[in-house]
């Protein structure tokens, strides 16, 4: 038979400056279910990246004294390192530079412009180089771009190539009414349709090269290059072209309207079919704080792993951050984050309990001698569903917690209530203690198994433990933080 496809996408980063831990929860958001599909044997791609042409990438090289291509190499390679170190498993990371790309933006175009959809004309207005967006007077407030106040707005009147924006209005209202699950969650469907009905304009989609020269150049005219959104958001065709149409796009909210609106209406232009799936999730922030280079709070993902790091291994510091994002991240609405909370979090749920259990189990294990009788490998369907549900659904915080705290059968809780009652250390007879040692074990794996997507790491750590011919105690996961 077979196998089904799941293809999962993150937006990809502007490198105008290194990506924070802010960009963190989408990244590992859809690790978890690009690893969930693998896990059920789905055949699975998983795409992030970074967006590399544009006016903020230039104007960024330009202070840095560099080149474009070298600043943004530099930014992408060290983008790369942060995703990398939470332990992120995607299949490509695309750049907007790669060839590939370059030649199917340029593809793409001449498919739009067969149908008509693109037209020269003069554009004057404001542009957000942060947002890399020209703002309507609902997106200006106090004469600033509403998401990044402290930035000046830029006056541009340029002649310029327009998209035909206006012409799938009702195309875009009938399908987010018709397919409810094309934007997730629920309430920013709505958002966007309240905004749909403001009207759409028709949107310039190139830039003058004489005031942004890094871009791809608009085919059969190179004093004009491609505008950065109608560029970048084409990565998840090229970056994949097999998988497509895309299961799911995870993005913050902030990008949701050109994922919701400028997406399919290009893709619908060009003839291509459209994603299945665009979920928003809201913004983290630090301390109470918005992060930003201006406040000096940015933290990088690279220093919570090193520092909540159990004995330097990484690999389990970034499970350590995977889980306090997907137990506490922006899933819906903003959320935020602080050293604290993490250690709080560290030693409640990681330390005191996934680590102290399987310590327990082990040490019972080792005291007993024991030695499995009947296979281990056997994995609880019920859990297994709820977990799938919830995942489903997009419900991560949830999936998470039917592992973890629930009190239902084969959970981490009712596992370690139920040592507490059986009380195996004053169990004489031998046969019945082994019989409870396995449903300890196997419960154990179970919990490893269905934890494997969301804390890779140290799901690997205690199958390998109890999968050992001769399971015996080993120092803690999580050694607790004074």
């Amino acid at each position: 038979m077979p196998k089904n496809r799941f293809y999962v996408t993150t937006a990809i980063d502007y490198t105008n400056d290194v990506i924070h831990i802010g960009h963190a929860y989408q990244k590992v958001a859809a690790d978890v279910l690009a690893r969930y599909h693998r896990l059920i044997g789905d055949e699975t791609f998983f795409l992030t990246g970074t967006d590399e042409h544009g006016s903020s990438s230039e104007q960024a090289a330009k202070r840095a004294g560099k080149e474009p291509k070298e600043f943004v190499d530099e930014i992408s390679a060290r983008d790369k390192e942060q995703i990398d170190s939470l332990n992120i498993s995607y299949d490509r990371f695309i750049r907007t530079t790669d060839s590939d790309h370059v030649k199917t933006v340029g593809e793409f175009y001449r498919r739009v412009q067969k149908t008509g959809d693109i037209y020269k004309g003069k554009y004057s207005g404001l542009y957000c180089v942060s947002c890399e967006s020209y703002k309507t007077e609902s997106e200006i407030i106090d004469g600033h771009c509403a998401i990044h106040p402290t930035k000046e707005l830029e006056k541009v009147t340029e002649e310029n190539y327009f998209f035909k924006w206006k012409k799938y209005e009702s195309f875009l209202k009938d399908h987010i009414r018709d397919n409810p699950e094309f934007i997730q969650p629920e309430g920013r469907g709505k958002e966007i349709l309240a905004f749909l009905d403001q009207g759409l304009e028709d949107i310039t989609i190139s830039r003058n090269k004489e005031k942004v020269g890094w871009g791809i150049p608009v085919p059969g005219d190179t004093g004009q290059v491609i505008y950065v959104w109608f560029d970048a958001l084409i990565n998840y065709i090229s970056g994949a072209p097999d998988f497509w149409p895309a299961d799911v796009h995870i993005l913050g909210k902030d990008n949701l309207r050109w994922h919701a609106l400028l997406w399919p209406a290009m893709l619908k232009s060009a003839g291509y079919e459209l994603p299945k799936t665009i979920y928003a999730h809201g913004f983290l922030s630090l301390d109470g704080k918005k992060i930003s280079k201006t406040l000096g709070n940015v933290i990088r993902p690279t220093e919570l792993v090193n520092k909540f790091s159990p004995n330097g291994n990484q690999k389990l510091g970034a499970d350590v951050i995977r889980y306090y994002l997907l137990k506490f991240g922006p899933q819906r609405e903003d959320s935020d984050l602080s050293i604290g909370k993490i250690k709080e979090v560290y030693n409640a749920d990681l330390a005191n309990g996934l680590g102290n259990l399987v310590s327990r189990v082990a040490k019972l294990c080792e005291n007993a001698k024991f030695e499995p009788e009947y296979d281990l490998r056997t994995y609880n369907p019920a859990l297994k569903k709820q977990v799938s549900d919830n995942l489903g659904k997009y419900n991560f915080e949830k999936a998470l917690a039917w592992i973890w705290n629930l009190d239902i059968k084969w959970g981490l809780k009712w596992l370690d209530q139920n040592i507490n009652e059986d009380k195996p250390w004053e169990i004489k007879d031998k046969k019945i203690l082994n019989l409870k040692l396995h449903l300890y074990v196997t419960n154990i794996l179970d919990i490893a198994h269905n934890l494997w997507p969301f804390l890779p790491a140290t799901s690997e750590k205690i199958k390998e433990q109890f999968l050992d011919k001769k399971i015996v105690s080993r120092p803690p996961l999580f050694p607790r933080l004074g």
